[in-house]
């Protein structure tokens, strides 16, 4: 039995052990490793460089340490870059484009596209074919804005007569085709559909439109119902003319190509 006990290991020698197991790692575990490491790669150096050996003794001076790692953290990641000075003018109260080129008087005054003739008048360029969806659209909506105002527009489909179309390629200086519709006030070019709808948000179309006389409510043209055009009275819409003196067929000098003449009451 004495040598029995002899050869089992009792609870202290194996603490022991354990304590000699650590010991030998601490004093293994040199200070060099921790210079040798990269700078990049060593993660002590970036928490403990935070840490007061003053206050580590405590535990409420590693949690102050701790909340300071955060704060520094969320400080720097809410440094914003500064806006750039036009960032900073739209977001001052109005917008740019709400200053200068959507006042209701200074566009107007500013625009260098003249139509003559029209000085006392709407003139509505539009078109009322529906081949391009998105053209159709805007002339549609346009044209629906000043109808609200109940006010007389001179409109102008470019679709029903070629003449209205060469009339906007050169008042507009393009040789090429120009997108629709095209607004002109008091014979001064105001824009397209994107700038109409602006003006009529924020309220400065209604100031423009206050120039201009009010329509009774509900009010067609006898003449035309509002199509702007009728069939010519000369040929009957056909464009073609017997001529007995020579005997045989003209084209009718006073219908378009559609074989129509323009309103005498509503149509300029």
């Amino acid at each position: 039995m004495a040598g029995l006990d002899k050869t089992k290991p009792t609870s202290s020698s194996f603490f022991n052990r354990s304590l000699t197991i650590h010991g030998h790692r601490t004093t293994d575990s040199t200070p060099k490793s921790s210079h040798n490491l990269n700078p990049s790669l060593n993660r002590t150096t970036s928490i403990t460089k935070f840490y007061n050996p003053v206050e580590e003794t405590s535990l409420k001076g590693k949690v102050k340490n701790l909340c300071r790692l955060f704060e520094v953290s969320k400080s720097s990641s809410s440094v914003k870059p500064t806006d750039p000075p036009q960032k900073q003018q739209k977001s001052s109260g109005k917008s740019v484009l709400s200053e200068s080129r959507l006042s209701p008087f200074l566009s107007l005054n500013n625009s260098v596209i003249r139509l003559p003739g029209t000085e006392d008048r709407i003139v509505v360029y539009f078109t009322s074919l529906r081949g391009i969806r998105r053209t159709y659209e805007d002339c549609y909506s346009v044209r629906m804005i000043f109808r609200g105002f109940r006010v007389w527009i001179d409109e102008r489909d470019v679709s029903m007569d070629s003449a209205y179309r060469k009339e906007l390629q050169i008042t507009m200086g393009e040789k090429k085709s120009v997108s629709l519709p095209q607004v002109f006030i008091m014979g001064k070019h105001v824009g397209g559909a994107d700038v109409v709808k602006s003006l009529f948000e924020i309220g400065e179309l209604a100031k423009i439109l206050k120039l201009f006389p009010v329509r009774e409510p509900g009010f067609v043209c006898r003449c035309c119902g509002d199509a702007r055009f009728i069939p010519c009275s000369n040929c009957s819409g056909s464009k073609k003319l017997y001529d007995e003196d020579e005997d045989r067929h003209k084209r009718c000098p006073e219908c378009n190509e559609n074989g129509l003449i323009r309103c005498p009451d509503c149509s300029s």
